[in-house]
């Protein structure tokens, strides 16, 4: 009888121990474990990472780390880390962080517009997604890749339409570039292509002109006049005789991007450059700028007028005086060139 309860309070301190065990082991599985107040945060785990690395990246969100990393353990997780953008939810559970952090890779939101070369939108690329703005670039100016889609070194930039895009914050340079490939396939339907042809231009000549166009003026709808400008000139055979394309052309030649040019003089027009359109005939080899899709629309929709001539509006800043005879211009170009001296504006 002595034997039968020893035997039976053992039993029941084991039934006990295993409950208390099992309470303990669902708990670190299913117990909430995250230490911040917000209802969510942001968890991003490299392409390279080691589970020590995951280990400290996680470890200020989460109540008990160890916890964390027991139930990674009997998921296989730590030896099998899922680079990524990941959401981490208020009150979830370690079991509920692993199934995230394994199988719910978010997108991230990539924005980009008015670079003035390539080598600007890769380093502003590479501040929203993993990887670096070397690596971007390189696959940007790949010469087989530009080759075998019809682009140039100068014309590359021409396949990025400003915008807004989604994708996967470990998404390679290549995989970057041949998506924006396509989104710019998408943007040039054959509504866009239809108007480009009607006007004898490429894509990347539109591109190109709507680069000056967004140079030129600021105010969206002066663009499709100041587009109209440009496209008569060339109707006409008459150079562009673009301002913005001398400042990028010395900015180009001196590899000075920094450099800040408010007034372009008459020397700075006998640059030998082939984006000197004051010097040569029709369109730059290549955009001077990023231009917004509204530049690029305007072109495509540009005014139909008579003016071959504008200068800046000193009566309405922001905007342009537009002139169809050389005269005219003159006279409208001599009154901003007054008021500017006035202004002490030397370069």
């Amino acid at each position: 009888m002595y034997i039968k309860r020893i035997l039976l309070a053992i039993a029941l301190i084991g039934i006990v121990v295993c409950a208390i065990f099992a309470y303990s082991i669902y708990g670190s599985i299913f117990s909430p474990n995250t230490a911040f107040e917000n209802e969510k945060a942001y968890l991003f785990i490299k392409s390279d990472a080691t589970f020590e690395d995951l280990k400290n990246e996680i470890a200020p969100l989460l109540k008990d780390v160890n916890t964390f990393v027991a139930v990674s353990k009997r998921k296989g997780y730590n030896t099998n880390i899922k680079a990524g953008h990941y959401t981490i939810f208020k009150g979830m559970s370690n079991n509920d962080i692993i199934n995230t952090i394994r199988s719910s890779n978010t997108p991230v939101k990539v924005s980009f517009n008015n670079q003035e070369r390539i080598e600007n939108l890769a380093g502003r690329i590479a501040t929203q997604i993993e990887v670096d703005s070397l690596s971007l670039l390189l696959a940007m100016k790949n010469p087989n890749f530009l080759k075998a889609n019809g682009f140039t070194e100068e014309t590359a930039m021409a396949m990025y339409i400003p915008n807004s895009y989604e994708f996967f914050w470990n998404t390679t340079a290549e995989a970057f570039r041949d998506r924006m490939y396509k989104e710019y396939m998408r943007f040039w339907n054959e509504e866009r292509k239809a108007k480009a042809k009607l006007l004898k231009l490429t894509p990347q000549e539109v591109y190109s002109i709507a680069s000056i166009v967004q140079k030129e003026t600021a105010k969206v709808e002066e663009r499709p006049r100041v587009a109209g400008v440009y496209l008569n000139r060339i109707k006409k055979g008459i150079k562009l005789d673009a301002d913005p394309t001398i400042i990028y052309a010395l900015k180009k030649k001196s590899d000075d991007w920094d450099m800040v040019i408010k007034r372009v003089l008459y020397k700075d027009l006998e640059i030998d450059s082939p984006y000197n359109t004051y010097r040569n005939a029709g369109i730059p080899p290549g955009p001077i700028f990023m231009p917004d899709i509204s530049s690029i629309d305007a072109v495509l929709n540009a005014e139909k007028h008579n003016y071959y001539y504008f200068v800046a509006n000193i009566e309405r800043f922001g905007y342009h005086k537009f002139a169809k005879t050389l005269s005219q211009h003159n006279a409208n170009s001599a009154a901003y060139k007054r008021w500017i001296s006035k202004q002490g504006v030397n370069r």
